[in-house]
């Protein structure tokens, strides 16, 4: 699916736009059927280990880490991008169908910022776990170091099951972009930083896409539902810019002009991460 001029216009007069229909059930399925099967497996380690009592194996995908959380949280810690680097996941995040709704605002040369992040934002009431995937106001430009500033760096925010209100979903400032950096102490924002604009609650499903502009004010609230709201989001940028997060690898996910250099090797993409965490100890990421 390429990006239409309606969606274009929309993201560029609004600071966001939200791409219905962009990706498929087969986009995603890989992936969640390969978190499934981590998940399955570590459970049945904790068991034998005698962290949990049971492994939940009949509850769905929304509520079985839940369930394995409620006696032990250790599994929690393990699904975010850079530390579990599944294959079908480094497949995704060059994923053909997500790569044209990014060209359609990044152009043909594309690179993948390495600030990616899946995220299971586990119901409130949950308490092995922190509740670290609540988000208060913010723009993601100011995570990022200062010689990205220039940059354009988009975000592609994904729901991987429905996000609805209830269980957090996303929420944005629209009509900011142009006004740079409105963060003046802290990567969240404080009183008085906040624009006016009333906020815009983005309930999804899944195969939606949300493609939003570096300037613009989102954040995420508690998950009062008794499912995990999975997600991913991503940065795409134009190739040979810098990340603002140069401490970690960046890869090229698409090429027109020259193919060849797309990343392709899983085992070097994980590779380039375990390096990557092992530079970024006691690297200072925020401007702050």
């Amino acid at each position: 699916m390429q990006l239409s001029q309606e969606y274009r216009e929309h993201f560029e007069r609004e600071g966001y736009v939200v791409v219905r229909g962009g990706l498929q059930d087969s986009d995603l399925d890989p992936v969640i059927r390969e978190y499934e099967e981590y998940i399955d497996k570590r459970a049945r380690e904790l068991k034998t280990e005698g962290k949990i009592s049971q492994l939940h194996e009949h509850e769905p995908f929304g509520r079985r880490l839940t369930r394995i959380c409620e006696e032990d949280g250790t599994i929690y810690n393990e699904l975010d991008i850079m530390q579990f680097r599944g294959r079908a996941l480094f497949d995704f995040l060059r994923n053909e169908h997500l790569m044209d709704l990014v060209e359609g605002l990044v152009g043909p040369e594309i690179t993948c910022n390495p600030i990616q992040h899946l995220r299971p934002k586990m119901p409130s009431r949950t308490a092995k776990t922190p509740n670290t995937h609540i988000a208060g106001w913010h723009q993601d430009a100011a995570v990022m170091r200062e010689e990205a500033d220039p940059i354009e760096v988009l975000t592609v925010w994904i729901p991987m099951c429905e996000a609805t209100v209830e269980n957090g979903c996303m929420q944005v400032i629209p009509r900011v972009v142009g006004k740079g950096i409105l963060h003046t102490k802290s990567a969240v924002m404080e009183d008085g930083e906040l624009p006016q604009t009333p906020a815009v609650p983005l309930p999804m499903q899944k195969g939606e896409v949300l493609l939003m502009h570096k300037e613009t004010p989102h954040n995420s609230t508690p998950n009062l539902s008794d499912s995990i709201r999975w997600s991913m989001d991503l940065r795409y940028q134009q190739t040979g810019t810098p990340s603002g997060r140069e401490v970690y690898p960046s890869f090229i996910s698409r090429s027109r002009a020259n193919p060849q250099s797309v990343l392709t090797d899983h085992g070097e993409w994980c590779r380039l991460w375990v390096e990557g965490l092992e530079r970024g100890k006691g690297y200072k990421f925020y401007r702050w």
